[in-house]
């Protein structure tokens, strides 16, 4: 993960996004480069099993956006092979969104709203939770216990 240090300005609210802190009273430094998932695994509100599972459904997510080829594709038919090692890079990028799809479906209802603003979209659970009009400080449950059902999908133990 790249480190992006940054110093703002820190409120009640917690550090101000915008601006800088120049000459202000009480500053933080910030690393913007980290994900919310990181930060959570990072101060032991998440175990290495979620943030795994956080991580592989994020993986898949980014995979299944990359664009197809938009040229014709000379390579010899795959017959036989394991895993992903033989496909295109389509198929891969199928084969992404497949996976994401029903992980997502297998974390259940009401749970692909956190998951996509967290981990995919790197929104931070405070923001999550006032999109989604929730309680303060439910997020990190919900959260949870979502990634518990990803991590089942993916079979990560």
């Amino acid at each position: 993960m790249k480190r992006e240090l940054v110093e703002r300005e820190l409120t009640t609210e917690g550090p101000r996004r915008a601006g800088s802190a120049q000459g202000k009273r009480r500053t933080v430094t910030v690393n913007v480069g980290e994900s919310p998932l990181a930060w959570l695994h990072a101060r032991g509100h998440l175990d290495d099993r979620l943030f795994d599972a956080g991580e592989a459904l994020r993986g898949d997510y980014e995979r299944a956006q990359l664009s197809a080829n938009v040229t014709m594709r000379w390579d010899p038919v795959r017959v036989k092979s394991t895993g992903e090692r033989g496909l295109t890079p389509t198929e891969r990028q199928v084969a992404a969104k497949r996976r994401f799809d029903e992980a997502i479906a297998h974390a259940g209802r009401g749970l692909d709203d956190i998951l996509w603003r967290v981990v995919c979209a790197n929104e931070g659970l405070p923001d999550a939770e006032k999109a989604l009009g929730w309680p303060v400080r439910s997020g990190k449950l919900v959260l949870r216990i979502a990634l518990e059902r990803v991590a089942e999908y993916y079979r990560i133990r």
